[in-house]
């Protein structure tokens, strides 16, 4: 893809200073562990130890393409839920972007890059360390700035459903459900929020400052199959346990990617009363 406007005003470069307790070349061995023993260790981030990074600026150098680029996607992201909530009759408050490097405080606790890019919806922030991008193509084959961007336009897609509502009612039923019936909750979530990056894809395609590439839409899917519960279980302990799932199948995750890129339509990602979910 390639980004021809300005970049966001919405980012914030804190990767200045900051701990190097778990560095960044770990980004999904949390999410392994949770596939793994059926739980999401996610929420021990805040039990990391360390401080926030040093000076935080607004904006990134001119001279960091990879950086840049996620200015350029971030923007993109901001004009097509702009247009969408107005349709909605509603105004899109525009999340924040954190980079990092290494380990961050956000108002969901600490972090460190090991947990990977997340969406923290006590201060509206994505938090991402790049090096994330650099697990996703050596490890599991994902490469391509599309790849880079669907995992961008995944996060904005929990934002969305954070503004809407729909994250609060998960967390609101947590305290009543089984493990396993709050993963299958998770799952839809999840599913829901690559719907919702695909429905960017589609509408992002019409704005004059963004065009698709060829063999854009292949690195998405890519990025979406490799980081499925089943396959990861696969690759980390031999076999897969779907009570454990907690983001949705590869498959999943690749259909409703696409789904949402091919309808653009808001109303066709109900995955929480989708049949077979």
């Amino acid at each position: 893809m390639k980004w021809f406007g300005k970049g966001s005003d919405n980012v914030e470069d804190g990767r200045s200073g900051g701990g190097t307790i778990l560095g960044g070349g770990i980004g999904i061995v949390v999410v392994i562990l949770g596939l793994i023993f059926g739980k999401d260790f996610t929420g021990l981030v805040s039990q990391i130890p360390g401080t926030e990074q040093g000076t935080v600026k607004q904006g990134v150098p001119q001279n960091d393409t990879q950086a840049q680029f996620v200015s350029g996607v971030l923007a993109s992201t901001e004009q097509v839920w702009d247009a969408q909530f107005r349709e909605m009759g509603r105004q899109y408050e525009h999340p924040r972007l954190r980079l990092f490097k290494n380990q961050v405080q956000s108002a969901c606790g600490g972090a460190s890059a090991a947990v990977g890019p997340f969406y923290c919806p006590g201060d509206q922030k994505v938090y991402i360390d790049l090096s994330f991008y650099d697990e996703l193509r050596d490890r599991f084959g994902a490469g391509g700035d599309f790849a880079q961007a669907y995992v961008i336009a995944h996060e904005v897609g929990h934002h969305v459903q954070n503004l809407l509502g729909i994250s609060d009612k998960l967390q609101q039923a947590r305290g009543r459900l089984s493990e396993t019936e709050y993963n299958r909750l998770s799952v839809k979530l999840e599913l829901q929020a690559d719907f919702l990056a695909g429905l960017w894809a589609h509408h992002a395609q019409n704005l004059k400052e963004f065009q698709l590439e060829a063999g854009d839409l292949e690195e998405a899917l890519t990025a979406a199959n490799a980081i499925g519960d089943d396959r990861l279980q696969k690759q980390a302990q031999g076999e897969v346990v779907p009570d454990a799932f907690t983001h949705g199948t590869s498959q999943q995750r690749m259909y409703w990617f696409k789904k949402g890129f091919d309808t653009g339509d808001f109303r066709q990602g109900d995955t929480f009363n989708a049949a077979g979910l």
